[in-house]
């Protein structure tokens, strides 16, 4: 009946609970580290503390308006970030797709094959053919292309330098390449709204830029202006004038899409993004104490003293039995942790008569905090005995009887 420790309320399905929250929270805080909404993060850690706050000080009217502002918060999010929620809905629905697909072996494109793509990347920063090519990483891209013509080709040199020859029709499009085969060809790919990092670039890095903000595909683009060689990924865009480093990013690329199982995957597991990790266990297990362990219905003991409230000077307390009230309250236990016996007040309606008298105790002369309710009391009545005392200007005047006689 009365306050369990932490430990027993926690249990199983608290284990449950605040991993899968965890891991919500997680996927959440990822998705901002990965897309343009990251520069909101913060404020909503700080709204969202200051309403856990709220909760816990039972600040009821500050939380009534904080949830009234999440609802606005909420649609106008799910405006302004259709299309990023559009893709985590997209990434849940074919969740088990994926898994089946991760399981087939994933052909990676061996040294001899990244060293042709470079070099094709070379030649066309040389010549100034412009181009746009398309690693396909885990997520799916069929809904962010239009237009494109299907290929399923191996990837060779002069099919990709053929694709991009200015006299190509389908030269400005996209080239889509998985694994070490060619797709699609001539695909348009959405454009970024973040100008400031392709203010430098034309189209086709406003196009790279924008697919990778999206999906973990990696981009390669070569300009036409300037012949320079750029790599997009996750939302980030950078030129490369070097071929080994270029080698280098395609390598850990595809290392990314399909890892090399060995006996440091699970120290990978904890390395990558581990802070992220440990901020979604943290906020989980707040979460869990303010609205789970703290929403639990607990009892609580308070000896309250009994105040009798300012007597006048012509009358003593000769007996007042018992001195203090047991009182038992319940009520959720995120309101008891500030609660003190000193907040609980007692204060019974007396008789001013001489001798004793037996007072009942009333639920409605016990005062408490609200939302709290008294579960029961003890005593039910009380035993006082009050006397009359002499006059106090009686007592202390001086006997001048003999004065006077005198």
């Amino acid at each position: 009946m009365f306050e369990k420790s932490w430990l027993e309320v926690f249990g199983l399905s608290g284990f449950l609970d605040v991993a899968f929250m965890a891991l919500l929270i997680y996927l959440v805080l990822v998705w901002f580290k990965k897309t343009r909404a990251a520069f909101v993060l913060t404020g909503i850690l700080i709204v969202a503390g200051m309403y856990l706050l709220t909760r816990l000080f039972n600040l009821i009217m500050t939380a009534t308006m904080f949830e009234q502002f999440f609802a606005i918060i909420l649609i106008a999010m799910v405006v302004i970030f259709q299309e990023e929620l559009r893709n985590i809905f997209e990434k849940v629905a074919v969740w088990s797709l994926e898994r089946r697909l991760t399981r087939r072996k994933v052909t990676q494109l061996t040294r001899e094959e990244t060293e042709t793509l470079v070099r094709c990347l070379l030649d066309f920063s040389r010549q100034k053919h412009g181009s746009l090519i398309v690693l396909v990483g885990k997520d799916l891209l069929l809904r962010h292309l239009t237009g494109g013509v299907d290929l399923f080709g191996e990837m060779s040199e002069p099919i990709l330098k053929s694709l991009f020859d200015p006299n190509s029709i389908g030269h400005d499009g996209a080239v889509v390449i998985k694994g070490n085969r060619i797709i699609q060809f001539s695909c348009h790919l959405p454009l970024s709204k973040n100008l400031k990092k392709v203010a430098w670039g034309g189209t086709r890095h406003a196009a790279a830029l924008g697919l990778t903000e999206l999906t973990d595909a990696m981009c390669l683009v070569v300009s036409e202006e300037s012949g320079a060689i750029s790599v997009a990924h996750r939302g980030a865009i950078h030129e490369v004038r070097d071929p080994d480093q270029l080698i280098k990013i395609l390598e850990k690329f595809y290392h990314e899409v399909s890892p090399v199982r060995s006996k440091t995957v699970w120290k990978n597991v904890f390395k990558k993004n581990y802070r992220e990790k440990i901020m979604a266990l943290l906020l989980s297990l707040v979460l869990w104490f303010v609205l789970v362990h703290g929403s639990k219905e607990i009892y609580r003991n308070f000896s309250v003293p009994i105040e009798l409230g300012v007597l006048p000077q012509t009358w003593e307390v000769v007996e007042l039995e018992p001195r203090v009230l047991e009182v038992t309250l319940r009520g959720p236990r995120r309101l008891f942790i500030f609660l003190t016996g000193d907040r609980i007040k007692f204060s019974p309606k007396i008789r001013l008569e001489p001798g004793v008298q037996k007072i009942r105790v009333y639920s409605n002369q016990i005062g408490f905090p609200k939302n709290i309710e008294l579960e029961s009391f003890d005593p039910k009545i009380l035993k006082l005995h009050l006397e009359k005392m002499a006059r106090v200007e009686e007592l202390d005047e001086p006997d001048t009887s003999r004065a006077v006689g005198e």
